[in-house]
C-alpha cells in the first residue's frame, strides 16, 4: 500500500542539497528494481501549522535543487518503518524540482 501525501498548499524549501544515500558500508544504495542511484534532498515542509523538517529519497539523476530555493514534490510518499525496536517514517517523492517546474518523471 502506497501512502501519497496531499502537497496541496504545503511549499517546500531544500535545506540541505542531495547527497547520496549510503548502505552502511558507505556505499551509494540503488533502487532493486531499476538499479537508478537514490539521492536524499533535506527539505522544510511548511503549511498553516508549522514547518518540519523531512529528508526525501529520490532515486534517478541528482536534484539539481540549491540551498534557501523553494521546490515542489512530485508523488510525495510517507514510508513508515520498524526496525529492532526503533521507528518512524520515511519519505521519497518520484521528483523535486524547483517549484513551477513540471516533473520530468
Amino acid at each position: 500500500m502506497k501512502l501519497l501525501i496531499d502537497v496541496t498548499g504545503k511549499s517546500f524549501m531544500v535545506t540541505k542539497e542531495a547527497v547520496e544515500k549510503a548502505d552502511q558500508n558507505g556505499r551509494q544504495k540503488s533502487e532493486r528494481e531499476t538499479g537508478r542511484p537514490m539521492w536524499v534532498t533535506q527539505v522544510m515542509a511548511l503549511d498553516e501549522t508549522g514547518g518540519e523538517m523531512i529528508n526525501v529519497t529520490t532515486a534517478g539523476e541528482r536534484p539539481t535543487v540549491s540551498v534557501g530555493s523553494q521546490v515542489a514534490l512530485f508523488k510525495l510518499e510517507a514510508l513508515p518503518w520498524a526496525t529492532n525496536g526503533r521507528n518512524g517514517v520515511a519519505f521519497r517523492a518520484a521528483d523535486i524540482k524547483p517549484a513551477g517546474a513540471p516533473a520530468s518523471k
